[in-house]
């Protein structure tokens, strides 16, 4: 029983960090996957660097985005979920 009182503090620390830290990021890591798979021609969205578009063309892992400046082949991690959808929003 005493070893179970001195595992205790640390037993609890790894709880507190596994809801405010590992989970979340799990979610968030899930919620963008499902982004991505979701994501078809004439989509408008946003780049991670900043680009501005709409999707042309989709493949597996690639999505060819239109710009004003001609088309682009990016892979499709490299769109924002959160920049898109605030696009979105307008």
């Amino acid at each position: 029983m005493e070893q179970l009182t001195q595992f205790a503090p640390f037993l609890l620390m790894f709880v507190v960090i596994y809801f405010f830290m590992i989970r979340p990021q799990q979610k968030r890591a899930k919620n963008e996957k499902e982004f991505e798979s979701a994501l078809k021609v004439g989509d408008k969205i946003i780049t991670k660097s900043g680009l501005h578009g709409k999707i042309a063309e989709v493949a597996e892992t690639t999505v060819v985005i239109e710009t004003m400046a001609g088309k682009l082949k990016m892979e499709r991690s490299a769109i924002s979920m959160e920049m898109s959808a605030a696009l979105a929003k307008k």
